[in-house]
């Protein structure tokens, strides 16, 4: 009886011993502590000052235990790796001050054991594009093309768009967009339309133009992007930005407008602000465009918030155009004593 009773007890030990190892398919945690997983996650540049980091993004990332055969981490903003190693870098490139939530899962053998840790971490605007237009003559080809011909793109304008410097030249330290009254190619105007497509796009950032409007009744000068796949998704389906439109016939009004499959033309997603002296003095057009927002400053004074989505195409990437119209379904009646004027830029930048 005793030798039965000490064989059952036997196994039963066993069988608990068992029990308490764990099982990654249980998803069952260990009750040896050593194979907890405790994220430590140090922001590159913390000091009291700026207690989520210098602004580089960079954080420096140490997993213990440190003797797993591999982890994967998803650090909370789109990106993920599998390495050997429990130590590793990585930089968070999205500006402003943003809360991650990092998970790190640890593999031991058929064995895995997963933690999760949120982290607060500021990565400062850097600029990634522009151009401040500071080189006399045609305006920089390594960054500039131009739409050329007639027929206002379906809006009934009668200016023809040109790469003449006669309707577009750097002088100054500024972009000049002429509009003139003159017959050419059978048209009774000219302008230019210079855009970035094929030569520089980006998806979300800040967008930043500092500009003085034209003057003069039927002028229509714009600041705005366009989807870069517009050739494969024609308009509206391809998103339209226009960070800022000014109308002669509407003296000192900016609008700020969102152009997208059951919201574009006459039906678009707009709003308006009034400025002062927008024919005499500069002023800064601004663009906030993010995942989850799009915004519309004039001098740093938001008048626009849009809510962005999945749902409407503000998600890939985008290119920039500027050009200076005239009349049209939009720009109105022409001035019958127009004979020219100017759209001037003095800089145009992009931050991430």
């Amino acid at each position: 009886m005793i030798n039965n009773i000490l064989v059952w007890s036997t196994l039963l030990f066993l069988a608990l011993l068992s029990c308490s190892s764990g099982d990654s398919a249980s998803g069952s945690v260990p009750d040896n502590a050593q194979l907890n997983v405790v994220i430590n996650a140090e922001v590159v540049g913390t000091t009291i000052s700026m207690p989520n980091g210098n602004g580089s993004g960079l954080v420096k990332f140490n997993i213990s235990p440190n003797n797993a055969t591999s982890y994967k981490v998803v650090f909370g903003d789109g990106e993920t790796i599998e390495t050997t190693t429990g130590v590793f870098t990585h930089a968070y490139s999205s500006s402003g001050t943003k809360t991650y939530e990092v998970q790190v899962t640890a593999f031991n053998g058929l064995k895995y054991f997963s933690s999760t840790k949120s982290i607060m971490v500021f990565v400062a605007t850097s600029q990634i594009w522009g151009d401040e237009f500071d080189v006399e003559g045609a305006p920089n080809s390594s960054k500039w093309g131009y739409d050329l011909g007639a027929g206002g793109w379906g809006n009934n304008e009668p200016q023809y768009y040109t790469n003449r410097t006669d309707n577009a030249i750097v002088q100054g330290g500024v972009l000049k967009i002429i509009t003139k009254k003159e017959n050419y190619q059978g048209s009774n105007y000219t302008s230019a339309r210079l855009l970035t497509k094929g030569k520089f796009s980006f998806k979300y950032g800040k967008v930043e133009f500092r500009a003085k409007m034209p003057v003069g009744g039927g002028t229509w000068p714009a600041l705005w992007m366009l989807g870069s796949n517009i050739d494969s998704t024609p308009w509206p389906a391809c998103g339209e930005i226009d960070i800022m439109e000014h109308l002669g016939n509407q003296l000192n009004k900016i609008y700020g407008t969102l152009h997208y499959p059951g919201h574009s033309g006459g039906t678009a997603d707009g709003a308006t602000t009034m400025i002062s002296n927008a024919t005499s003095e500069f002023h800064i057009y601004t663009l906030d465009w993010r995942a989850d927002s799009i915004k519309f400053y004039v001098d740093n004074q938001l008048f626009k918030t849009f809510a962005n989505s999945a749902s409407v195409p503000f998600n890939q990437n985008f290119f920039l155009i500027i050009n200076c119209a005239i009349g049209g379904n939009f720009g109105g009646a022409i001035d019958s004593n127009f004979t020219s004027s100017t759209f001037e830029i003095d800089y145009v930048r992009v931050y991430n």
